[in-house]
């Protein structure tokens, strides 16, 4: 264990992360197929539990069908459940996207709101699901934290002793640079999902082992 990691200070860490990031991933963004902010947010409440890919196989059809919230709060979830049925808890979210529709035509006018604690107000948007939406659409400094960030900034040890996503968020818009914010959510998903997988991560192909404290533990 060298010298460089032992006295990295927190700052330290943050700065070389975001600086590794910005060299070899200057473009990262959402993988879900969606066209304005309703569609992102129908898509961001079906990946819940899901792969990016499956929902990007359900969605066009689903549009075509429900092109906008009117179009959805109209619809019953026995409908909407017959578009989504290959989804992880397709009865759950066909109720979820058609309260949420009629919710953002009774309350919002039809708008997709910007601030996180509306947002939650929507049925089945959670937290993470808020912060997508801000940081995605409406470039706001929200960091939304699945189990890839979850996991990627533990292991980078961008969070200390965080025992929930809540914790993880408090500590990464903590530390990292406002103006990052929305683009290190998408670089920590992205790193998660094909390098530092869950299992097995793929170490030999990542280039932030110099200060990673999952690679650098006695155990490995």
């Amino acid at each position: 264990m060298n010298a460089f990691f032992l006295c990295m200070k927190i700052k330290d860490r943050y700065d070389y992360v975001v600086d590794w990031f910005h060299r070899n991933m200057p473009v990262a963004e959402t993988e879900l197929h969606y066209t304005n902010p309703y569609e992102l947010l129908v898509a961001v409440i079906l990946s819940a539990q899901c792969t990016d890919k499956r929902v990007n196989l359900v969605t066009p059809e689903l549009f075509r069908r429900f092109p906008d919230a009117e179009s959805l709060a109209a619809s019953s979830s026995d409908e909407v459940f017959t578009f989504i049925k290959s989804i992880s808890y397709p009865n759950n979210k066909a109720k979820h996207l058609v309260g949420m529709a009629k919710m953002l035509v009774g309350e919002f006018n039809g708008v997709v709101p910007s601030d996180v604690d509306e947002l939650q107000k929507l049925p089945g948007v959670g937290r993470k699901t808020a912060n997508v939406i801000a940081s995605v659409v409406y470039d706001k400094a929200a960091m939304a934290v699945d189990t890839h960030v979850f996991r990627v900034a533990a292991r980078l040890g961008l969070t200390r002793g965080a025992k929930n996503p809540l914790q993880a968020e408090k500590q990464l818009i903590k530390y990292l640079p406002e103006e990052t914010v929305a683009t290190a959510h998408h670089w920590l998903i992205l790193h998660g999902r094909y390098v530092c997988i869950a299992r097995n991560p793929k170490c030999d192909q990542c280039g932030l082992t110099e200060i990673c404290t999952y690679f650098k533990k006695p155990s490995k």
